[in-house]
């Protein structure tokens, strides 16, 4: 039964991932055959198996630059006529390094976007010069995608506390001047739910996972070149996060900042991340050769 469970159907080893989980899927079903009284005790936990390695470091090749990040939104904004609605969805998770799950729940009470003061001269509302035109997000639930099946009202998404956070907890997340703008044309453009929630369906209810996925698909197809395609870069969305938090890496924002407004601690932070901080290594060896440098 193991050796099935941490295998794929034609007889290869699954995913080291895949493995581990179904180990512990099966170990448990048969605690509670134990529990029930069917079994004497887990034979599952008394195997001798050795837990395949799992690496949690993100792909360097997976992370996008920012002219491919702005590229992948404006091919999701040329897609009909979901396209124009995914923009701001992808944008968060890229400016802000929300999870898809943070992102799907966003509402408009979450967003806390700088004041335009009306030019009554031009007749127009004239954005904030750049530097000033920071917002922020407020975190506080997240609805990842279950399954209806293993929700308790039946629906695809639950809403639960963020990830690693204790029930009641929250974060705020700082919004570049780009991710402000495309956040103010999304609420001009599509307002939002009748639930406050910014990203729905185009005949209205819960954003579904397949459409997401779907427009990101076409997205890299548009965007990427052959090459790129065939490499892991930007392959899900959630790489968007992954891209984020590299770049606030690599600018020179402190881990203990990265950390709080990503939502994770700040060795995991750097245990995760550690392949995607660059230039670092050539830092390290010009100190190197300094410390060495005779008089």
């Amino acid at each position: 039964m193991l050796d099935l469970a941490t295998t794929t159907v034609d007889g290869r080893n699954a995913a080291a991932s895949t493995a581990r989980r179904h180990r512990i899927i099966l170990a448990n079903a048969m605690d509670y055959a134990v529990e029930r009284g069917l079994l004497d005790t887990n034979p599952i936990r008394v195997l001798k198996w050795t837990a395949p390695k799992v690496s949690s470091l993100v792909d360097r090749r997976s992370v996008v630059n920012p002219r491919q990040a702005r590229a992948l939104l404006d091919a999701v904004r040329s897609q009909q006529p979901s396209g124009p609605r995914l923009v701001a969805f992808f944008a968060v998770m890229y400016y802000a390094g929300l999870r898809p799950e943070e992102a799907i729940n966003l509402s408009a009470d979450n967003i806390v976007l700088p004041p335009r003061t009306w030019d009554a001269e031009r007749q127009l509302w004239p954005d904030p010069p750049e530097d000033s035109d920071w917002g922020e997000l407020h975190l506080r639930t997240a609805t990842p995608d279950a399954g209806s099946e293993w929700t308790d009202d039946g629906s695809a998404r639950e809403r639960r506390q963020l990830k690693h956070r204790a029930e009641g907890d929250s974060r705020i997340v700082p919004t570049h001047p780009e991710l402000t703008r495309l956040l103010r044309d999304h609420l001009a453009k599509f307002g939002t739910a009748p639930d406050g929630r910014l990203f729905g369906g185009v005949r209205g209810g819960e954003l579904p996972t397949i459409t997401y996925r779907r427009a990101w698909i076409k997205a890299r197809q548009a965007a990427l070149t052959a090459a790129e395609q065939a490499s892991p870069l930007a392959r899900r969305p959630y790489d968007l996060r992954h891209a984020c938090l590299s770049t606030w890496l690599n600018g020179g924002v402190y881990p203990t900042q990265v950390a709080e407004w990503a939502g994770h601690s700040v060795d995991v932070l750097l245990r995760i991340y550690a392949k995607c901080v660059v230039g670092q290594d050539e830092l390290a060896k010009r100190r190197i050769s300094e410390a060495l440098r005779q008089d």
